[in-house]
């Protein structure tokens, strides 16, 4: 009987701190702007809530659309539908992919490990979907697709990263010129 009571005081002076913590009053001096769209200029002025975009650290906001490596791969990926395209998770993926025979499909997925223009900064990955009477299975494709797809991608990446930086210098000229 005595460890009973050991264990039930215990529990009593574990709980009476959160009881106490509970019974606090709120700050009520904290206003919320009733204007949704100003707290969300707000909240992106000061950095919180969901981030859209990158910044880099001069404050020019990144979006998706300057990435060179994610418009590569979109623009790679144009001839299949996509099923899931998430930006800021730095992942793409295909729905199945069939050109003649509708037992036989493929699907591709690509993860973004870095933003810069680099072999290593994306995973490619296939997977063969086979249908026999309703039947399917899927399995991981190790072939030169792979290759094939990354290539492709990197090579569009470095030529939308120059067209980019030439763009650039062509505005700050009409900057510094104005000046």
């Amino acid at each position: 009987m005595n460890i009973f009571k050991l264990i039930k005081s215990l529990l009593v002076a574990f709980c009476i701190p959160f009881i106490l913590t509970a019974c606090t009053k709120p700050d009520w001096s904290k206003t919320i702007e009733p204007n949704g769209m100003e707290r969300a200029r707000t909240n992106a002025r000061e950095g919180k809530g969901i981030q859209l975009f990158k910044s880099n650290k001069s404050n020019n906001f990144m979006f998706a659309s300057s990435n060179p490596m994610w418009r590569a791969s979109l623009d790679t990926l144009d001839f299949i539908s996509l099923a899931n395209v998430d930006y800021s998770g730095g992942i793409i993926i295909t729905d199945w992919y069939s050109e003649e025979s509708s037992n036989e499909a493929i699907k591709i997925s690509i993860r973004f490990l870095s933003n810069e223009i680099r072999a290593d900064g994306l995973i490619i990955n296939l997977h063969k979907k086979t249908c026999k009477n309703n039947n399917c299975t899927v399995k991981p494709l190790k072939n030169d697709l792979i290759f094939d797809i990354r290539d492709k991608i990197l090579k569009k990446a470095v030529l939308y990263k120059v067209e980019d930086d030439a763009k650039g210098k062509k505005k700050s000229r009409a900057i510094l010129s104005s000046d």
